[in-house]
């Protein structure tokens, strides 16, 4: 239901400024898990609206409680935990090599190809240092 409210001074002005506001009744609304019946008073209604909801729930509050647990549980990001989620995935697959400048044995994370140098941590940072300085 809605009312209309006229802001203005002069009544016979025929643009006056208005505008409408919702006026809230309370709504029984069946739960979508569990079936049962619950009331979405006119306070939520007003709450949800005030926060940009637009639709109605689906399921009363204890249903609510556990399907957010629920999902908190298998996505930490959701809860506002880290986004570091175990998905399942293999670990990342590394190669033993010895490094093209100084021959120290090393492993990196990339299958290496014969036709190019593959660098220890120490000497990539000094060739990339290099390059750095050469392009500069």
């Amino acid at each position: 239901m809605y009312a209309i409210f006229r802001l203005g001074s002069r009544p016979d002005r025929v643009l006056d400024r208005c505008f409408i506001s919702m006026i809230y009744t309370d709504k029984q609304i069946t739960c979508h898990d569990c079936g049962m019946d619950f009331t979405f008073t006119a306070k939520e209604q007003e709450q949800f609206a005030s926060i940009g909801h637009v639709n109605a729930p689906k399921r009363c509050q204890p249903c609510r409680i556990k399907r957010k647990k629920a999902t908190s549980k298998t996505n930490s990001f959701a809860a506002g935990g880290s986004s570091n989620i175990d998905y399942g995935v293999a670990p990342r697959k590394t190669f033993a090599v010895k490094c093209s400048t100084c021959g120290k044995d090393t492993v990196v994370p990339f299958a290496p190809e014969a036709n190019r140098p593959v660098y220890c941590y120490d000497c990539f940072r000094k060739v990339k240092q290099t390059l750095k300085s050469e392009s500069s």
